[in-house]
């Protein structure tokens, strides 16, 4: 009846050690399953900080755009000042120019006047002239004629010969005016033209600075969309970095959860050990016993 007992307390144990041995197995394949997640967590974490350093340093590089872009944008800001000074600059200048070219023009139209009164004057001076050479055809014929008359007409006559020699005068410096006035005339001519060519020059350096002008606030444009579309791809970035932090916190937590449990089924595994070793003396000493 002891070894009937027996035999069947070594059955029961033996029982017992399958269903032990059972959920030890289960255990170990619920442990590995687990080994892998954390594995698999593990490298998720690593992955996603390699990606959160690439990000971080791709946000760095942007940045470094964005200022280089910001001073760039400064820097054609303040050329497009100098250029509007320029510009304003070349007005004035046209302004002044085209005031000269106007008083020049007034001065020649006067010039041009007073040279035709002179020539008006020259015209009756020689009128005059052609008279009085008449006059002193006539003059000499009543001498010959009349030589008692001569000494009468002597006074008159040197009376005449002196207005015609003041007139001869009058006449050379007339003429001398006239081709100073007309020196003078080609002078301004020459400086008229001048001032138009001066001027033309003036209106296409201004067209080239409009141009100018124009080109850099296309690209000043231009700058700032692409500045504002970096911007919001920074936001997007920023966004994307945010998640991937919220992400990681979960990760950890969830490591957290696991190492807990982890250490959990350590202390279960080691227990169930324990109770294997114990069952195991027992066995080896019901087996003596047997013997």
């Amino acid at each position: 009846s002891t070894i009937q007992k027996q035999r069947q307390e070594l059955q029961l144990l033996i029982a017992e050690l399958k269903d032990r041995d059972k959920e030890l197995n289960d255990m170990v394949a619920v442990h590995q399953r687990q080994l892998l997640a954390w594995e698999d967590d593990r490298q998720k974490i690593l992955t996603l900080a390699e990606r959160c350093n690439s990000l971080n340093n791709e946000l760095n590089k942007r940045n470094e755009i964005i200022k280089s872009l910001t001073k760039k944008l400064k820097f054609l800001a303040s050329q497009q000042n100098d250029s509007k000074t320029t510009f304003e600059n070349t007005q004035q200048k046209f302004k002044e120019l085209s005031q000269k070219v106007t008083d020049a023009t007034v001065h020649c139209q006067a010039l041009e006047e007073k040279n035709q009164s002179l020539h008006c004057s020259v015209l009756e001076l020689s009128a005059k002239t052609g008279q009085l050479q008449a006059r002193e055809q006539e003059l000499l014929t009543m001498l010959k004629l009349k030589d008692e008359v001569i000494l009468e007409t002597t006074d008159h006559i040197t009376e005449f010969t002196s207005k015609f020699k003041k007139l001869e005068s009058a006449l050379r410096a007339a003429k001398m005016e006239e081709c100073s006035l007309n020196k003078e005339k080609q002078d301004l001519k020459l400086r008229l033209k001048e001032l138009i060519l001066e001027t033309n020059k003036l209106k296409d350096d201004l067209c080239e600075k409009m141009k100018e002008n124009n080109k850099q606030q296309g690209e000043i444009i231009y700058l700032r969309q692409e500045n504002g579309c970096l911007r919001n791809e920074l936001a997007l970035v920023v966004e994307k970095a945010k998640r991937k932090d919220q992400l990681l916190q979960f990760a950890k937590s969830k490591q957290v959860r696991t190492d807990t449990e982890l250490s959990s089924l350590r202390q279960i595994y080691v227990k169930q050990q324990r109770d294997l070793q114990f069952l195991h003396v027992n066995l080896e000493s019901s087996q003596e016993l047997r013997q």
